[in-house]
């Protein structure tokens, strides 16, 4: 084998491993893509609210698993992380592509040469021959060299057409991967938008029930107080008219007793009016009269005194006090006896008792 066939088998050697090495690193590309994929939805999971389970309910909030501000953290932990990965593909298909175009350059330089000494050697096979096209003349050797050559050729054309596929589908798998951050960063800032929005429903929710309760309050406050003020006014009224009814009864009571007072001040004045003049014109006995009281009630100690000495004794009210008599006697003699009996008695200390003229009750 000549040195020349060596060169292109090598450079087809490096054009293949070239080719295997960038298909390595896409696929390894795609796998971390996939597998953020793969995580991004678990991610995107906890913190998914429920949504109402049919048409005509109320929206039911519940809690959320994370906060807003986490789950903007993990959103942006998540695309940090795929620009990382991408920018680390980018990076390798980059270098792969400058490893690539260099081994292309020194296999375009070694194939260059390769043709160049080929149209020497046709250059010197025509100038020794008799006008024959070089092609006329070329041996087998020349041919297969001229075939591997144009194979290569083909084969390199062939293998830049595939990188070049290769890295077309890569920027579309990276714009599509750049679309798919966007749309989810959309998606986040959505549901941040609907998790703001139903917090502050909730939170409006919550301030409208403070309010209502806060009313019921008031008003329950407002009912005590006019149901304490109109217990107040009814035992304001009550005591009134308690007040009132004593009042009355006092003042009735008092009319009572100034009524009974007057009738026994009129008994008493007519009895006395009937005694004196039974005195003076009706059927007379003889009676010794012991004292005058001021009152009843001393009338009462001067007649417990005579009665507790075996006298019968008479009380007649006068227009100037109780009278308090001992008898009656038949005669005059037999009740002045009687006076000096009483006049004599030390005990009794009534040195002024007198016989008068009196007619008995039941005959006035």
């Amino acid at each position: 084998m000549s040195m020349n066939s060596k060169q292109r088998w090598m450079g087809g050697v490096v054009l293949l491993g070239g080719g295997v090495l960038l298909a390595a690193l896409l696929l390894k590309g795609k796998d971390e893509i996939y597998q953020n994929e793969q995580k991004a939805p678990e991610r995107s999971a906890q913190v998914e609210p429920k949504r109402p389970t049919g048409e005509g309910e109320m929206v039911q909030l519940q809690p959320l698993t994370v906060d807003v501000e986490t789950e903007k953290r993990l959103l942006e932990e998540q695309r940090r992380g795929r620009e990382k990965a991408v920018a680390e593909q980018e990076a390798r298909a980059a270098e792969f592509l400058v490893t690539q175009q260099q081994a292309e350059a020194d296999a375009a330089r070694k194939a260059a040469e390769e043709y160049a000494a080929l149209n020497a050697h046709r250059l010197e096979a025509q100038q020794s021959s008799d006008n024959i096209p070089p092609e006329l003349i070329e041996d087998d050797a020349v041919k297969q060299k001229r075939l591997a050559a144009d194979k290569v050729i083909a084969e390199k054309k062939l293998q830049q057409q595939k990188v070049q596929q290769q890295q077309t589908d890569a920027n579309k798998k990276l714009a599509e991967n750049q679309r798919q951050i966007d749309a989810e960063k959309k998606q986040a800032e959505l549901k941040t938008a609907e998790n703001k929005a139903a917090a502050q429903k909730l939170a409006e929710q919550k301030a409208a029930e403070n309010k209502l309760a806060e009313q019921k309050i008031a008003e329950r406050k407002l009912a005590e107080k006019k149901l304490a003020e109109q217990k107040a006014k009814d035992e304001t009224a009550a005591k009134l008219k308690a007040d009132q009814k004593q009042e009355a009864e006092k003042k009735l009571a008092e009319q009572k007793k100034l009524q009974a007072k007057r009738e026994a001040d009129a008994e008493k004045k007519a009895e006395a009016e009937k005694a004196r003049d039974l005195l003076e014109n009706g059927d007379k006995q003889w009676m010794v009269q012991v004292a005058l009281a001021a009152n009843e009630a001393n009338a009462d100690a001067v007649a417990a005194q005579l009665r507790a000495k075996g006298y019968k004794v008479t009380k007649s009210p006068t227009s100037k006090g109780v009278r308090i008599m001992v008898g009656p006697s038949k005669n005059r003699e037999t009740a002045d006896a009687a006076r000096k009996k009483i006049n004599g008695d030390e005990s009794l200390n009534m040195k002024s008792a007198w016989v008068i003229e009196w007619v008995p009750l039941e005959r006035r």
